[in-house]
């Protein structure tokens, strides 16, 4: 399918990797496999160079009732089956602007920055929104990514988009306003340990009731800390608020 090329940019064709590049990969998909046994989100590995699939975990989430050996023959066809029109011009779109970004920033830094998105994938009646993150594994002497790990898991947005790029150790992070091509640079969030506290209780999966006995605080106090998180963090509910703290490591 010649419409798959257009997921790898001419900015970050890999055509020739020296010895010294090969032997960085060594057995790291053992590493991987572990990781994946661990969690219940689905990950893959993009190798940039074959223009391919080079590992699938068997995470259902991402699968669409395949194995991941079919996923892994599909490649990036498997978007084009699963993934609507809309939303798969929207991954080109942010394929292109992304890498435009990653190739003005420092050699040295590009393995630390990630970039996080949602879409939905379709299989018959069924629509799943997706939080999709990829990050650099292994990085060219010229500074092209030559494989990348994407990781998959439930969205707690309401709809497609929410494009954001992070450097890890930054305070800050990049919004992508896809209309206009412009990432803007905004500071990430710094929450009292008040609001934390509530966070990790929610997670616990306790009421607003046992948060405020567990806090030795007023039920009407639960609430206030909300509030205040819900606009601190431009969120609607707690679900919204853990996936913004977890995604933004602030726990």
């Amino acid at each position: 399918m010649d419409e798959i090329h257009k997921f790898f940019s001419g900015k970050n064709t890999v055509d020739y990797l020296s010895e010294e590049e090969h032997a960085q990969s060594g057995n790291y998909l053992e590493t991987l496999r572990a990781v994946s046994r661990l969690s219940y989100m689905s990950m893959y590995v993009i190798d940039y160079q074959r223009r391919e699939f080079e590992y699938v975990s068997d995470n259902p989430l991402f699968l669409c009732n395949h194995t991941p050996s079919e996923v892994m023959a599909m490649g990036y066809a498997f978007y084009f089956k699963y993934v609507s029109k809309e939303d798969l011009e929207m991954l080109i779109r942010i394929n292109e602007i992304g890498f435009e970004f990653f190739n003005r920033t420092p050699l040295q830094d590009r393995k630390n920055y990630s970039i996080s998105y949602d879409f939905n994938l379709q299989t018959g009646k069924d629509k799943i929104l997706i939080n999709h993150k990829l990050t650099p594994i292994f990085i060219t002497s010229e500074g092209k990514i030559w494989k990348a790990l994407c990781v998959v898991s439930l969205s707690s947005n309401a709809s497609s988009g929410n494009i954001l790029l992070s450097k890890t150790g930054e305070d800050s992070f990049w919004e992508l306003d896809l209309a206009d091509g412009v990432w803007n640079k905004m500071d990430k969030s710094r929450l009292t340990e008040r609001e934390l506290q509530t966070v990790r209780l929610h997670a616990q999966g306790l009421t607003i009731g046992q948060i405020a006995d567990r806090m030795c605080i007023a039920v009407d106090t639960v609430k206030f800390h909300r509030r205040k998180l819900f606009d601190k963090l431009h969120v609607k509910n707690m679900g919204e608020a853990l996936a913004y703290v977890k995604n933004n490591k602030l726990l």
